[in-house]
């Protein structure tokens, strides 16, 4: 590789990296510039807006000092720049939320409202009204603030601009305090390592701790032992009327002393107390729920007239017969007198719905009629 081609190669890596300075304004802006919280690919973040970050530094020491390096407000922006081509934070582009992503949200909100509602037992009132009210005013206030919510995107163009676009930042220093808490671990492990270098006394006061330590707890889970021991034999000599939990914050996820208090929590789940009230209009609920839906399952079924009945049977006897006979039409007369003092006029269609299906069945009306009764055919003769 020629010599020339090298030293280009080393400055250009030298002039990737920021310089101290740079470094040092990085820090100032990031205690000094206001910054928002979001989420950027999957990733909460800070950014800051491009005027801010200029007109803080306009009113820094770089800029009224003696030795000031900013006179002008071009003069940040290039500054600004260099800071961004070294990676220092990044330009990214606001997007607001469609409103189809809210109505999403707020239709999985009011599913899982509605899955609570059925849930729990409400009176259709005054207190409805007022509920739904107060539903109403949070829902403008939700609406409120999610149009204002936005979205960032990365920005095709990184540049430096003194407009109000959005700058993430990538330079994130370590606190003082993760390498005091570092240097303490290291020296930790160190003196542990040399227990039996230490005095007689001090290891001593060590095995007199951890045995108070393996005392307390074999003393915690005694007492789970014993909460649950003490809820069963109330619960069956009761026959799971009296609910009775000592400590029952222990188990559960909160800080060393509210897992010590309350001492005991008494519930009484009997007939005639609240969840029995809760259970039973639930119960209610579910068959009500269940024999409406039986009701529309079961379409009321239409009896047969006895007209309907008895044509039906003459078609059968007609298709079974082998001689061929003559088809007239029926004598509609008698078969709606006889409708009329038998059925009432309702149901006069389920009729007509009958004399159809047997006219797709032949193509024409029929009746069975006796072979004397028919006029001589001369095509026969």
């Amino acid at each position: 590789m020629p010599k020339e081609k090298y030293f280009e190669f080393e400055e250009s890596e030298e002039s990737e990296k920021p310089t101290n300075e740079e470094y040092a304004v990085a820090k100032w802006l990031k205690s000094n510039v206001p910054t928002k919280k979001t989420k950027f690919l999957n990733h909460h973040v800070e950014y800051f807006t491009g005027t801010k970050a200029v007109d803080a530094l306009l009113t820094s020491k770089w800029a009224t000092g003696k030795n000031r390096i900013f006179k002008t407000r071009q003069e940040v922006t290039d500054f600004l720049h260099s800071m961004l081509l070294h990676k220092l934070f990044h330009r990214a582009k606001k997007v607001p939320v469609s409103e189809q992503e809210l109505k999403g949200k707020s239709k999985k909100k009011e599913l899982e409202k509605g899955k609570s509602g059925d849930e729990k037992d409400g009176d259709k009132g005054q207190g409805s009204a007022c509920e739904s009210k107060a539903d109403s005013k949070e829902d403008k206030k939700e609406a409120e603030r999610k149009k204002r919510k936005i979205r960032l995107e990365m920005h095709m163009e990184q540049l430096f601009l003194d407009t109000n676009d959005a700058y993430v930042w990538i330079y994130d220093p370590m606190p003082w305090y993760y390498w005091v808490c570092g240097t303490l671990v290291v020296f930790g492990t160190i003196t542990v390592c040399m227990f039996p270098l230490w005095p007689a006394t001090v290891r001593k006061g060590v095995y007199y701790l951890s045995i108070a330590a393996a005392a307390f707890l074999v003393m915690i889970i005694a007492l789970t032992v014993l909460r649950v021991v003490i809820f069963c034999l109330v619960w069956i000599l009761t026959v799971s009327r009296h609910h009775l939990w000592l400590l029952p914050n222990l188990t559960e996820d909160v800080g060393f002393f509210a897992s010590f208090w309350p001492l005991y929590k008494y519930e009484y789940r009997g007939p005639g107390s609240e969840s029995d009230k809760a259970s039973k209009n639930k119960k209610k609920r579910k068959k009500d729920k269940h024999s409406d839906e039986e009701a529309d399952e079961k379409a009321p079924l239409i009896e047969k007239k006895p007209a309907e009945a008895e044509l039906e049977a003459r078609a059968d006897e007609a298709t079974d017969k082998s001689e061929l006979e003559l088809l007239v039409e029926p004598d509609t007369e008698d078969i709606n007198s006889r409708d009329d003092t038998s059925t009432p006029p309702a149901k006069k269609n389920s009729e007509s719905e009958s004399e159809n299906s047997q006219r797709s069945s032949t193509d024409r009306d029929f009746e069975i009629v006796d072979a004397g009764d028919l006029e001589p055919d001369d095509n026969t003769t």
